[in-house]
């Protein structure tokens, strides 16, 4: 009861789990993943490990995701999400703006921290991010498709959660990935408002930070049309391609990798 009158009605943000936290005294530059939907800061374990040590390296688990509070009566929307992470990098008492790194929702919600909260963020790098267009067409595209398929998954989540734990048995995703009864909640809750209905294409459009997207040629997630829009109209966004899927894996893993170290780099510092 105290939790809900404190988060929900004095709206006062929640702070994440922090799953991986690496700092040292004199780091040249401050690294904060955010994973993608079903997953925890785990999913990152494999870029980190590839991480020069002279970074602060930050990996966090969203709200409803991982060992964050999954609490019930929440939105789960990028306002959310964007404002506990604020919350949490307040209470680590981070003194520098940050790259973010963020995979799939993830990178809807970094495009969100930067749309907010400018001043601490430095450049964004952004994995297999699913920004669709919102208007309304006369003939279905992509867009559309898409998400009338998430609309299904939201429909039948114990259908979906059947699915999933097939992928997780045969390790078609993430290994940090895990998706139950008691989490499908949150799960649909974050599908729906920060997929299903966003603002992000508009959002990203108007981004005034250094932001690379890498997008895998073989995700069946993306929509080109719209990520190639985003570099044609701002001139801060370059978009790379990887002949990989939608997780973080495999070869993924050294392109997040090289696309951090190019941040890194004493002319993009």
């Amino acid at each position: 009861m105290l939790d809900k009158f404190t988060h929900k009605w004095l709206k006062i943000p929640y702070t994440l789990n922090v799953r991986v936290r690496r700092q040292q005294k004199r780091s040249k530059a401050t690294l904060l993943f955010i994973h993608g939907i079903g997953n925890s800061g785990d999913a990152w374990n494999k870029v980190i490990d590839k991480m020069p040590p002279d970074v602060y390296v930050i990996a966090i688990d969203l709200l409803g995701f991982g060992e964050s509070p999954r609490p019930t009566w929440a939105l789960y929307d990028a306002k959310t999400q964007a404002r506990s992470v604020l919350a949490t990098y307040l209470k680590l008492r981070i003194r520098t703006p940050v790259t973010i790194i963020g995979h799939s929702l993830g990178a809807l919600v970094a495009i969100e921290m930067t749309r907010r909260y400018p001043l601490i963020v430095k450049s964004l790098i952004l994995c297999s991010p699913p920004i669709y267009d919102s208007t309304a067409q006369r003939i279905p595209r992509s867009d559309d498709i898409l998400r009338q398929m998430y609309k299904a998954a939201k429909n039948n989540p114990e259908r979906f959660l059947r699915l999933a734990a097939v992928a997780m048995k045969y390790n078609l995703i993430n290994e940090s990935f895990n998706l139950t009864a008691d989490n499908v909640d949150s799960y649909m809750a974050a599908l729906q408002s920060m997929i299903i209905n966003q603002t992000s294409l508009n959002d990203a459009a108007a981004l005034k930070v250094p932001t690379t997207i890498l997008r895998g040629t073989l995700d069946p997630f993306l929509v080109p049309r719209n990520l190639k829009k985003l570099a044609k109209a701002n001139p801060n966004i370059t978009i790379k391609n990887i002949v990989t899927g939608h997780e973080v894996r495999g070869r993924y893993v050294n392109s997040v990798v090289m696309a951090i170290k190019d941040y890194l780099q004493p002319t993009g510092t």
